[in-house]
């Protein structure tokens, strides 16, 4: 029995450290970006007018899917409608995706808008996956999957330490050490 669980726990552990290998590497990578978001900083921001269908507003109010399209087709907008508002004088549509946004603003009377877009690049991409923001209900079961492998490569490498006589005690205080050191850092950070 002692072998057979001892042999699912090594099986377990070396295949999740292989789809957990690139987990860690895109969460490691994307970590240091975002903590020095300036070193690769390629963000281009545009401004772009333009004047709305005269489909765009009934006796009803706004239709907001054929603004949604006009924008779509017109200027490339893609991602994501985040929000959307209207008053007298002004209405305004927001789409957002990882590493995207853009800003329509629109002149309630004329139709006319003001579109700003940011783009930030293929890191501010990632980095936003990194975070799961903007990136759908689709992204969050990857993070929860990623999540899942990460604590199952942890339980059977812990598992495994059990096992192995001659380095049980020093990776057991390697173990207890390291928990110190990250408590201590909290604490300093907070």
């Amino acid at each position: 029995m002692r072998l057979r669980v001892h042999s699912v726990l090594r099986w377990l552990h070396i295949y999740t450290s292989m789809i957990s290998l690139l987990i860690v590497l895109f969460f490691a990578a994307t970590g240091v970006t975002l903590n020095h978001p300036d070193w690769l900083a390629t963000e281009r921001i545009s401004e772009i007018s333009g004047t709305l269908p005269s489909t765009w507003k009934s006796s009803e109010g706004i239709d907001w899917l054929v603004v949604d399209e006009t924008l779509r087709a017109n200027n490339g907008v893609h991602g994501t409608v985040a929000d959307r508002r209207e008053d007298d004088r002004e209405a305004s549509l927001t789409f957002r995706a990882p590493g995207y946004s853009a800003d329509a603003f629109i002149d309630a009377q004329t139709g006319t808008y003001r579109l700003s877009t940011s783009n930030q690049g293929m890191i501010g991409m990632i980095n936003d996956l990194h975070r799961g923001r903007d990136a759908g209900s689709a992204w969050a079961w990857v993070i929860d999957a990623a999540g899942i492998f990460l604590v199952l490569l942890s339980l059977t490498g812990l598992g495994l330490l059990f096992y192995l006589r001659k380095v049980r005690f020093s990776a057991l205080l390697t173990l207890a050490g390291g928990a110190a050191l990250i408590i201590i850092l909290a604490r300093l950070a907070t």
